[in-house]
């Protein structure tokens, strides 16, 4: 139901003498009606209108409240920023009366839902309202289909004990909101809290993605007792989309809501033919029944309310219920599942037995195993780690009172004489009145009372009902209350309805009377009516005419006379009927007593008998005889009946005659050839002729036989006994008695007699069939797949004769089809199965197998909305492509194209009616059967229209209109100026961008080439939305052009080569001087950029396509966070949070998971958590890493409440914000991980830009990781040194120059050419050829060096290749490691790989003799490529060698073209990464943007903040503690392994990002590191960058708590099962157990720990974790 407009305000049914006397109409539809009990004012909420009403209801005051300016998207107050406004109605979503102080609460859908306060004695008098308060003041929501209800009640402050006035609101799902699903609102300002505020947040049943799962649609809040109810329907939260009723209940004194739970009800009844469910809420009424009604349901409490409510199935609007709940029925079965979760009843799977928690991610333990809990906390506690619902086998289920075939939309209850009268509104506008009694009930229209249609009392669409209810019953046939009736006491003098007694006519007298009419009776109504036209009582009085009556009986006209029912009688003198009198009324008739059998052709004498017949006599004219009057020769009353035969009709054979029942008297004549009456044939055959067969069905059959074959011919035998044998082809057949019809047919040559044969001369052939195919080969498990058998002679047979395996035949002849039947099987896809084709009873065909694959999946369907008037194309994702048909309640579709993944439809055409209705969608696929969501028709959309629009080639045109994004985007629609295409840019609910034609359209004349219409198409829907207007640009002739052009251009030329040429002769001398000094310099460092920056692109193109092969190889969410959170720790990988093992005894397991869970539902306690965290920073020895440490942990363990973490976060921030801003230096906020907080943030930002960087960041960071790799492995790298040719840091270049050969060796045995340099080690080279084999694997899929050996292979022997050996050079006390070179490989050699058993050193695998390992390991002084440089400079300083010294100083110059040509070469790959990160114009995660604005409000609440400190902030934020450890760090993301040599390289493009997001001018001068100066030029185009990113955020739409709260959920469902949570709260424990006495003393010190007894559980928490035996 779209809304609750509220028709009628009061039905007075026939109060006194009128109906409907009192009665307020207003202009625009009404969406909510309440009532003061104190005054009995009535309050209307309208669209645009509030309305006060006396209890007559005269309009006393009213209010506008619309239309306004408002755009959804817009945060109020609306001002001339918001470009987009428009005037927008408000619809009302709430009203509530708030006796206590006076006012009228009033929410509209204007300005995102904000409320207001109004006087109740006057509405029009405004009491609060406040449209600056921000986003933390929105209540109700924007859209009109979202329904809103509230309840007021009362909030206790803990912190100063105050009762304040709030009331409690549950709001449905809207796009655009961003109120909770449940929340408590303020209404009187406390503290710094204002009116409307939320008072609580974090809460569970706030989180917003099961909002949007669920789709809440509320009906009812109320209060009763000491607990707070909600009445609801939502979906399961699965692919199912149907509605399910819920009632969820919490405790008044619970602010934080740790009492919600869900109960589920059914409203359902089963027939023998089927269950009918309605399960879908539509209204609800809470009411104390009468005194009948509460003996019958609820005689133990007869003080007990009911929850009325009527419900619809959920799948057809078209039926629905009235079921009823009493309270204490509801609260008796909430007790029992909570109960049964805090006594830890649960199933085989650990989980609960009869609750489940509905608004939690995390798999977590939900129920604990104290039996005294429900006891001492029926309202729950923060133990409880998340809101409860019942599971659907422990629903409160009812049997409906009543069932209609219509909608009921409204439900009230009233109460008169203790009985109980329900009063019913319907969708098509009519009331009725129902007695809730179970097994009772009575229609409208008893008692004189008609279906009261609502329209004749107000002009607006029913869709629920508001009914101040008076009882209307009959006394004096009046239509009055008992206490109105004087005689009430007397009996039959009032009567109430419900006992189903009226005033009724018992008879007539006399009962009826004669008259003459041309019918032979007229019924007559009769009415009793009293008060001006009330009908009391009414029947029929007839009246009758005799001389009709034997109109209708011409034959028999004195029998139809006597027999009548109004007593006539018959005057056999003037042959009339007339009214009865004294006289004789014998009829006179003949009669015979059987029926007789005359054969036609032969006379035959007739004997009757007769009655009354002395005044008549018999004329006979040939064929036709009758009795006559002797007088007056009228016909008499005749029933004599006669059988004419013919012996020849349907016995064309001997057989069929002789067949023929004895007492016709037919023979087969032989004279005549035919079937004739006995005595006219002269010459009888005695005995048939022989049988002739005319036919055989069917006429080929399998070479076995054992088939039925039909044989149809004439003179087949008389019965099945004459049949004394059948052959073909002299092969006796087994005769088939029950097919055998007499002389026509039986199944096969017959030998009727030992003489009587009959042969055919129609062949029957014997053959094999031969089936060759079978198509469709696989199809869905679930069976009904269509396959088709082909082959040669499949028609062999009949259908009746075959039978297949896979299931029943569908068709048969020339191809044979049939379908599947369901696989029961275990193994999915199955084995090929054998299509066994069985003819008869011993041929049987095998064919190739058929296989049961998967069954299709549906993983999306879109659109899911269209407008009426659009045929729109939908597109199904499936796993399989198998489909049948696609499925709405009243319209069937079939695919209209498909391709292997996706289906595509058209959606049905339907009319208006259908407008915003949810049409259950289902797709049939086979025999499987998938619910789809919703489909939704929308309005059509409207456009505004385009006049005379001046428009240009390829210009941009703007459309506006209304309602246009509802069922289409700019990809779907489609639009045309002319006959001519356009592309549909951009596309939002009131307007459209396109792009116009490159040339104008095609036309006749030169006025349509101007003026051209202009058309919007969506499916079949076709909008013209007004004409366009082409701007002709002036031409200038070309003629004219050229020369003006060309003559000042040569002009140019010739002076400029003039001045050239006298400025070059000049500086020739002095250029050629330069040019020698530079040539080679420039020349080399061009040449080596150039070619290999070419180089670089096409390996990584090649690259590229290994991606596109392999993908990148992300790390998974958990080794991401494991990586990210304690990869640094101290143990390394060896961390127990990665190797997630805890050393428990197993006896004790089950006890510390227990405590663990409770620790977990201690750390959801912000106040045990904000006082964990300040004792242990407190302490001294508690250092930065512990602090690093303890953070990563708490990630992990709240991971499962991000929403929560985030705000324990945020608390501990503006705590920190508080002392940097007042007594340190804000601009250091966050430059450190120095306390719990900013280390929080790290991984904070960790966890919501994991996504961010699978899809978008990742791939540019790959491939710049790949890019610096393959540099540096180019050219030689130093494997003991680690330094190399080709880097980007200056300290770990390569300073010699080292001779070097590029070999390409193949790797067998499945050869793999790889390129490796003859100076790399055995290991390099290794390293080299396990990257090419396995680069499709990530790195910890791959082989080690040391698991492998490398194989040389130059013959026909082969050698195995080590780092060091006893061919190792030395030199002095050096040991040269061995290279390609020593062994002298070259290009083109064959290199194997082989696994080795033992992982040993390189150098010992060859190595048979033990002396000769210990002689290799005494000297333990190596080098590869160069000795480092201390010992050099030792060896050239006593040599004095010139030469060396020459050398040294060269490096300066190689060593600066080297950084240069890897900057050069690398620089595209760099700016691609930080165009990825630093570009506001894509996606920005919504973390960022969050938190960025978080920062930009608490600077505004400080002075001493600057623009800079902000600055600063974010890159402390971001830039420096992610994007900097990624960036450093690939293997925190990816499945790579980082070199030393690669990471010198990273760290210098990661210091060029931090001094990019710093505000300070560095001045470079000569002195300057070489790593600044590497890229000096670049550093101030990526600071604009970096501006233009944070100011790109800062104007971004705001994320607000609810669309932050809805991602960090979702990131909370789909990885929290994946991380050790247990072993972090482990591990927590163990600071808590370190620190337990200043904890606890923290605690003790704290009233709001006390008061929630968090010292205690702690200490019992401690008890169980540490086995200690306390006195608790």
């Amino acid at each position: 139901m779209s809304s609750l407009a509220l028709a009628v305000l009061s039905l007075l049914l026939c109060f006194g003498s009128s109906c409907c006397d009192d009665s307020f109409t207003s202009d625009t539809i009404i969406n909510n009606v309440v009532q003061d009990p104190q005054t009995g004012r009535i309050y209307l909420g309208a669209i645009n209108h509030i309305y006060q009403l006396n209890y007559d209801l005269q309009k006393e005051s009213s209010a506008v409240t619309g239309p306004r300016q408002d755009n959804p998207q817009c945060t109020p107050p609306i001002t001339a920023q918001c470009t987009d406004a428009k005037d927008m109605d408000n619809i009302n979503k709430l009203l509530l009366v708030n006796s206590a102080n006076g006012t009228l609460i009033v929410c509209g859908s204007l300005f995102r839902g904000i409320c207001s306060l109004v006087n109740l004695n006057s509405v029009d008098k405004s009491v609060y309202y406040s449209d600056i308060k921000g986003e933390k003041t929105y209540v109700a929501s924007t859209e009109e289909s979202v329904t809103v209800v509230g309840v007021i009640s009362y909030f206790i402050d803990a912190s100063t004990n105050a009762n304040l006035s709030v009331f409690l609101v549950g709001k449905g799902y809207g796009s655009s909101d961003s109120s909770k699903l449940i929340s408590t609102r303020l209404l009187q300002e406390h503290g710094e809290m204002d009116i409307f505020e939320n008072m609580v947040e974090a809460s569970t049943v706030q989180a917003s993605p099961f909002v949007q799962r669920y789709l809440h649609d509320f009906r009812l809040a109320f209060k009763d007792d000491r607990y707070i109810y909600f009445l609801f329907s939502r979906t399961p939260g699965t692919s199912d989309s149907r509605k399910i009723t819920f009632i969820a209940r919490l405790c008044e004194k619970d602010p934080h809501y740790y009492s919600y739970t869900e109960l589920q009800l059914n409203c359902s009844v089963s027939t023998e033919q089927q269950k009918s469910t309605y399960n879908k809420v539509q209204a609800a009424y809470l009411a104390k029944p009468g005194e009948v009604l509460a003996g019958k349901i609820i005689p133990s409490n007869p003080n007990d309310k009911v929850l009325f409510a009527v419900f619809s199935a959920d799948e057809d609007g078209g039926h629905s219920a009235l079921c009823m709940y009493p309270l204490s029925s509801i609260n008796a079965r909430l007790e029992e599942v909570i109960e049964s979760c805090y006594i830890g009843e649960i199933l085989e799977d650990k989980k609960p037995k009869t609750v489940y928690s509905p608004y939690v991610s995390k798999a977590e333990a939900i129920c604990g195993t104290q039996r005294t809990m429900l006891k001492d906390y029926k309202c729950g506690a923060d133990f409880l780690p998340s809101p409860l619902a019942s599971k659907p086998e422990y629903a409160l289920a009812v049997n409906p009172i009543l069932t209609r075939n219509d909608m009921l939309t409204a439900v009230a209850v009233a109460v008169e004489n203790e009985h109980t009268v329900a009063f019913l509104g319907t969708s098509g506008a009519d009331v009725l009145k129902v007695s809730p009694i179970p097994g009772s009930g009575f229609s409208p229209s008893s008692c004189g009372l008609t279906a009261l249609v609502i329209s004749a009392c107000s002009p607006v669409k029913l869709n629920a009902l508001w009914l101040i209810a008076h009882v209307c019953l009959l006394c004096s046939f009046r239509c009055t209350r008992k206490k109105d009736c004087r005689k009430a006491e007397l009996e039959n003098t009032w009567l109430w309805s419900p006992n189903q007694t009226c005033v009724t006519i018992q008879s007539f007298n006399p009962p009826n009377i004669s008259c003459k009419k041309t019918e032979h009776f007229v019924a007559v109504p009769v009415k009793i009516t009293v008060n001006d036209g009330i009908e009391v009582a009414s029947s029929a009085f007839e009246f009758y005419n005799c001389a009709a009556v034997v109109k209708r009986s011409e034959n028999t006209p004195c029998i139809a006379c006597v027999t009548s029912k109004w007593g006539c009688q018959w005057n056999s003198q003037d042959h009339t009927c007339s009214d009865r009198d004294d006289s004789d009324g014998m009829c006179p008739q003949f009669e015979i007593s059987k029926p007789l059998f005359i054969p036609v052709g032969f006379k035959t004498p007739i004997e009757f008998q007769g009655k009354n017949l002395d005044k008549y006599l018999v004329r006979c004219m040939h064929y036709f005889f009758w009795y006559i009057d002797k007088i007056t020769e009228r016909k008499i009353d005749s029933t004599l009946r006669v059988v004419l035969y013919n012996c020849s009709v349907r016995r064309e054979d001997c057989s069929l005659c002789k067949n023929t029942d004895q007492k016709y008297k037919c023979v087969w004549c032989d004279t005549t050839k035919s079937c004739i009456y006995k005595d006219l044939c002269s010459q009888e055959l005695e005995d048939c002729p022989p049988p002739k067969i005319t036919d055989i069905v069917p006429r080929y059959g399998p070479m076995k036989g054992k088939i039925s074959v039909t044989i149809k011919g004439s003179n087949l035998g008389i019965k099945q006994e004459d049949i004394k044998r059948i052959t073909v082809a002299k092969v006796p057949c087994t005769h088939q008695p029950e097919r055998y019809s007499v002389s026509t047919r039986y199944s096969m040559t017959a030998i009727l007699d030992e003489w009587k044969t009959g042969l055919s001369d129609v062949l029957f052939t014997y053959r094999d069939p031969v089936p060759t195919a079978v198509s469709p080969s696989k199809g869905p498990a679930a069976g009904g797949t269509v396959i088709t058998i082909t082959g040669k002679y499949l028609d062999t047979a009949s259908i009746d004769d075959i039978s297949i395996t896979v299931d029943k035949v569908l068709t048969f002849g020339q191809e044979i089809t049939c379908m599947t039947g369901p696989y029961n099987g275990q193994k999915i896809p199955s084995d090929k199965f054998l299509v066994n084709v069985k003819y008869g009873k011993d041929t049987s065909k095998e064919l190739s197998g058929f296989e049961y694959s998967p069954n299709p999946k549906v993983t999306d369907y879109a659109p899911r909305a269209s407008f009426v008037c659009a045929q729109t194309f939908v597109k199904c994702v499936l796993y399989r492509d198998k489909l049948t048909f696609f499925l709405f309640p009243q319209f069937v579709q079939e695919f209209i194209n498909k391709s292997e993944n996706v289906l595509e439809f058209l959606s049905p055409v339907v009319n208006k009616t259908y407008i915003n209705q949810s049409l259950r969608t289902v797709i049939q696929l086979d025999n499987l059967v998938e619910t789809l969501t919703e489909f939704v028709y929308h309005q059509d959309p409207s456009f505004d229209t385009l006049t005379d629009k001046a428009i240009t080639e390829n210009s941009i045109i703007s459309v506006h209109g209304k309602g246009l994004s509802k069922a289409m985007t700019a990809k779907e629609a489609q639009a045309f100026v002319g006959d001519v295409s356009c592309t549909v840019t951009f596309l939002e609910d009131d307007k459209l961008f396109l792009v116009a034609p490159s040339s104008p359209p095609k036309s006749t004349s030169r006025r349509q080439r101007r003026d051209t219409s202009s058309e919007i198409v969506f499916g079949k829907g076709e909008w013209k939305v007004g004409s366009v207007r082409f701007e002709r640009k002036y031409e200038v002739p070309l003629y004219i052009i050229i020369p003006a052009v060309l003559i000042p251009m040569v002009l140019f030329i010739v002076v400029s080569i003039y001045c050239y040429r006298r400025k070059s002769q000049q500086a020739e001398r002095e250029y050629e001087k330069i040019k020698n000094q530079l040539a080679n310099l420039e020349e080399s460092v061009r040449d080596r950029c150039k070619k290999e920056f070419t180089d670089l692109m096409i390996e990584m193109e090649d690259h590229t396509s290994d991606m596109n092969e392999a993908r990148i190889p992300f790390l998974d969410y958990k080794n991401y966070t494991n990586r990210v959170f304690f990869l640094p720790s101290k143990d390394g990988a060896n961390d127990v949070m990665i190797t997630g093992k805890l050393d428990i005894p197993e006896n004790r397991r089950a006890i510390v998971d227990q405590a663990l869970n409770q620790f977990s539902n201690l750390l959801n306690s912000k106040t045990f958590l904000i006082n964990f965290i300040r004792t242990l920073e407190g302490r001294q020895e508690f250092n930065a890493r512990n602090k690093v440490y303890f953070a990563s942990l708490l990630t992990v363990a709240l991971h499962g409440k991000l929403e929560y973490y985030t705000d324990i976060m945020r608390t501990l921030l503006l705590e920190l914000m508080e002392e940097y801003v007042h007594s340190k230096n804000p601009k250091l906020m966050l430059r450190r991980s120095e306390t719990v907080v900013e280390r929080m943030l790290c991984n904070w930002m960790s966890i919501c830009l994991y996504q961010f960087l699978k899809d978008s960041a990742g791939e540019p960071l790959y491939k710049l990781f790949k890019a610096i790799k393959h540099q540096v492995e180019k050219g030689p790298v130093d494997a003991k040194m680690k330094k190399a040719k080709y880097t980007l840091n200056d300290t770990g270049l390569l300073g010699d120059d080292v001779e070097y050969t590029v070999l390409v060796s193949t790797s067998g045995p499945d050869v793999t050419p790889v390129k490796v340099l003859n100076c790399d080690s055995i290991s390099q080279v290794k390293e080299k050829i396990i990257e090419q084999v396995y680069r499709n694997l990530p790195y910890s899929q791959r082989p080690t060096v040391d698991s492998v050996a490398l194989e040389w292979r130059p013959g026909s022997t082969g050698q195995i290749l080590s780092d060091l050996d006893l061919t190792s050079q030395k030199e002095g006390r050096w040991k040269r490691i061995n290279t390609l070179a020593h062994y002298n490989v070259r290009d083109g050699a064959t290199l194997v790989l082989s696994r080795v058993l033992h992982t040993q050193q390189s150098f010992d695998q060859n190595q048979d003799n033990h002396e000769e390992r210990n002689a290799l390991l005494e000297d333990d002084k190596v080098f590869h490529l160069v000795r480092p440089a201390d010992e050099l400079d030792e060896v050239k300083s006593k040599r004095g060698s010139m030469k060396d010294k020459g050398t040294t100083k060269a490096i300066t110059e190689i060593y600066l073209t080297r950084l240069l040509s890897m900057k050069g070469t690398l620089q595209q790959f760099v700016d691609d990464f930080f165009r990825s990160v630093l570009s506001s114009g894509t996606v920005v995660p919504p973390a960022v943007k969050y938190f960025f604005d978080f920062l930009d409000e608490q600077a505004q609440k400080h002075d001493n903040v600057d623009d800079e400190t902000i600055h600063i902030w974010k890159t402390n934020s971001l830039p420096l503690r992610f994007w900097v450890n990624i960036l450093k760090n690939p293997h925190f993301i990816f499945d790579v392994h980082v070199t030393e040599v690669v990471d010198a390289s990273l760290s210098v493009i990661a210091q060029t990002f931090m001094d990019a997001c710093t505000k300070t001018e560095h001045k470079l001068t000569r002195e300057s590191p070489s790593n600044k100066l590497l890229y000096a030029k670049e550093i101030s185009t990526y600071k604009k960058m970096v501006d233009d990113y944070y100011k790109g955020i800062r104007q971004m739409v705001p994320v607000s708590d609810q669309d932050m709260n809805t991602h960090l959920a979702e990131v909370s469902r789909s990885h929290t099962d994946t991380l050790n949570t247990q072993v972090a709260l482990h591990q927590l424990y163990q600071y808590a157990s370190k620190y337990y006495d200043g904890i606890i003393s923290s605690l003790e010190d704290d009233p709001a720990a006390q008061s929630k007894q968090l010292t205690l559980r702690l200490q019992q928490i401690a008890a169980a974790l540490e086995n200690k035996v306390t006195d608790l």
